[in-house]
């Protein structure tokens, strides 16, 4: 994709997982990629592992996460391609045992740190009339397939409406908008978070993930890869055609 030679993208949380793999496929289709997280010390490596740029930013921080959309755009003249991959939530429970900071975390780490984003990169991909912004969403944005997790299913939710509501505002002014809903990847998020999940199931970790694998059509996670061939084509302009659509990569899951 040859186009890309000169686009700038950032890619928040990209020091791993789903986020790193998205950054290296666009570093290898020539984009000029800048990729976030909290660690300094994690982030510069994962950086030098694919030839991106580190910028620290915590995306629960809305000084940091405006910020480093301000510092990429005066490293690089501009930003064409915003990948919202920050996510996440924690403290699975069921709604009446959820405490009011879970909730809210999980709004803001999903929803609120793509608002930021969005907001800050719009004026500029607006004035060279191209953009594409790609929201990482879940499965659980779709349907409610787990217990203990209505804070992330709405956070989710949300990301999604909000996906729509940014293509039809700016669709004609040639900035894309678009989600992917992941179903279940190992990443490294998963493996920290995903044991606790399991407990507040009643299951153990193997249980639990063979429940998301069993699922699947394909009888099997995705990998970070798939979801990044997705992320590349939306990115393009052969993926212009395509906004405000919310896109399953998720190995055909259903609802068990």
């Amino acid at each position: 994709m040859p186009e890309h030679s000169s686009r700038v993208a950032l890619v928040t949380a990209g020091t791993g997982g789903i986020g790193h793999a998205i950054a290296q496929a666009l570093v290898a289709d020539g984009c000029r990629v800048v990729i976030t997280g909290r660690s300094a010390e994690k982030g510069e490596r994962a950086a030098g592992e694919i030839g991106a740029t580190f910028m620290p930013a915590d995306a629960l921080d809305q000084q940091q996460t405006e910020g480093v959309v301000d510092r990429v755009c005066e490293t690089f003249g501009g930003l064409d391609i915003l990948v919202n991959n920050a996510g996440g939530s924690g403290g699975a429970a069921p709604v009446h045992e959820l405490s009011d900071a879970v909730w809210m975390q999980a709004f803001n780490w999903n929803v609120s740190s793509a608002f930021w984003t969005v907001r800050r990169a719009v004026p500029g991909m607006l004035a060279k009339g191209f953009g594409r912004i790609i929201n990482i969403s879940s499965m659980q944005g779709k349907q409610a397939n787990r217990p203990n997790g209505s804070h992330y299913i709405m956070a989710k939710h949300a990301l999604n409406g909000f996906t729509k509501a940014v293509a039809l505002e700016y669709g004609r002014l040639g900035v894309t908008c678009n989600a992917i809903c992941v179903g279940p990847v190992e990443t490294e998020m998963m493996l920290s978070a995903g044991p606790a999940a399991a407990a507040a199931d009643g299951l153990t970790y193997e249980q639990f993930k063979e429940r998301y694998a069993s699922a699947s059509m394909l009888g099997r996670f995705n990998t970070a890869s798939e979801v990044a061939a997705m992320a590349r084509l939306l990115a393009s302009d052969a993926g212009g055609g395509v906004t405000g659509s919310i896109l399953n990569v998720d190995g055909g899951t259903c609802p068990y």
